[in-house]
């Protein structure tokens, strides 16, 4: 599991003053299923990483912390 994304995208929910069900809404998927991502429990899948990198306009590495060095 990519620990890097479950915090990152806990952290940037949270920077948009998001509760979990409200950016379930955003990106349309079930509210449980942004504990799920955040808990480590499941990885979302590609197109959902593409969403949540778009809803909060960062990259996908960005969203998911590779780093190219």
């Amino acid at each position: 599991m990519n620990h890097k994304f479950a915090e990152n995208l806990k952290n940037l929910r949270k920077q948009e003053g998001l509760t979990q069900p409200q950016l379930a809404e955003k990106i349309g998927v079930s509210k449980g299923m942004i504990s799920f991502w955040e808990n480590g429990i499941y990885e979302p899948t590609a197109s959902n990483i593409v969403v949540i990198a778009k809803y909060f306009h960062i990259s996908t590495d960005e969203l998911l912390d590779y780093d190219n060095n």
